[in-house]
């Protein structure tokens, strides 16, 4: 019975400790957006209690958090969006110093959106919608109460590069004549007015993206407008443009990949960490749900990353060695 107890207690000490492949903390890029500290909670907490490391976070924007990785003060970032990467990702790929390890989630998601109800079911009020080419038909259903002969656009954030690509989009499929292109100043005051119309049953058109945690709470319950498919050569040449009255064509947004990157350093001399960032992948769908459980609780995002390692084990055990998922679910 002594020796059961003795092998039972080391097995329990083994479950509970590990040993970090590095001496120092695994420093993580705490860029400023949800969809990043949601997955930089989730990694951390494996990192540390499936690996036995220290973690540490510094937060900033995406460039001085680029240079900072390059520089090796920095050693992972969660999410490298593809297509938007500056210089700054793509000349430290292209020097070595930092290395894309793999695919966080391949399908974030932008698009113009109205509710379902508008659209479908006996009693839809525009079962013809279906392309940003029908939305003339139905201006009057998105009637602007200030200018009462057009109907009402809600664009993404005032300043933000999505709102110039949508006034753009506006003018290229020729809707500038026939919807106003209302511009919110926050992104608070744009979700509060797609909810306020979903909660009243009212028409409302809106540009939106993925994963958010708005798209995870009303995904449901409204659909994205077909715009023409998207083309590169197209959409360079609309991005281009200075002049948004000058737009004459225009696809729909690229499906991106956002990528898991690090320090090719630190990448080199902790390849077990690197092997579960590799496999670390999720989908829009699930971050967006994450998302809205934050939305919903008002919790931390660890709070968040707990609730996904709890209700999501199929999906992350698959990233880890069985032993490191023991000690997480143990630690949880």
């Amino acid at each position: 019975m002594r020796r059961l107890l003795v092998a039972a207690g080391l097995a329990l000490a083994a479950l509970r400790t590990a040993a970090c492949e590095v001496e120092h903390p695994v420093v993580f890029a705490g860029l400023d957006w949800d969809s990043n500290a949601f997955h930089t909670a989730v990694a951390q907490r494996i990192v540390r209690d499936g690996y036995g490391c220290r973690v540490d976070l510094v937060p900033g924007s995406t460039i001085p958090l680029h240079n900072g990785m390059a520089r090796g003060d920095i050693h992972v970032m969660m999410e490298v969006w593809k297509s938007n990467t500056p210089p700054s990702w793509t000349r430290g790929v292209a020097e070595g110093k930092l290395v894309e390890l793999g695919v966080n989630f391949p399908d974030a998601t932008q698009g113009w959106f109205v509710p379902r109800y508008l659209v479908e079911g006996p009693k839809a009020a525009a079962p013809g919608l279906r392309s940003v080419r029908d939305l003339p038909r139905y201006k009057a259903l998105f009637r602007d109460p200030e200018e009462p002969g057009k109907g009402r656009f809600l664009n993404c954030i005032a300043g933000w590069q999505c709102e110039l690509t949508n006034t753009k989009k506006l003018h290229a499929y020729g809707l500038d004549r026939d919807f106003t292109n209302v511009r919110p100043g926050t992104g608070a005051a744009l979700d509060a007015a797609i909810l306020s119309a979903l909660k009243r049953h009212r028409p409302v058109l809106f540009y939106y993206w993925g994963p958010t945690w708005l798209l995870g709470q009303i995904g449901r319950e409204v659909v994205m407008l077909e715009e023409p498919a998207y083309d590169p050569a197209r959409w360079d040449a609309l991005m281009a443009l200075k002049d948004p009255a000058q737009a004459r064509d225009a696809t729909a947004y690229p499906v991106v990949e956002v990528l898991v990157g690090a320090n090719r350093a630190f990448a080199e001399r902790a390849p077990s960490l690197a092997a579960f960032l590799a496999r670390y992948r999720t989908s829009a769908a699930l971050v967006s749900e994450a998302l809205a459980y934050l939305q919903r609780t008002r919790g931390s995002v660890d709070d968040a990353a707990r609730h996904f390692l709890r209700t999501h084990p199929e999906v992350w055990t698959a990233w880890v060695p069985a032993d490191v998922a023991a000690r997480v679910k143990s630690a949880l």
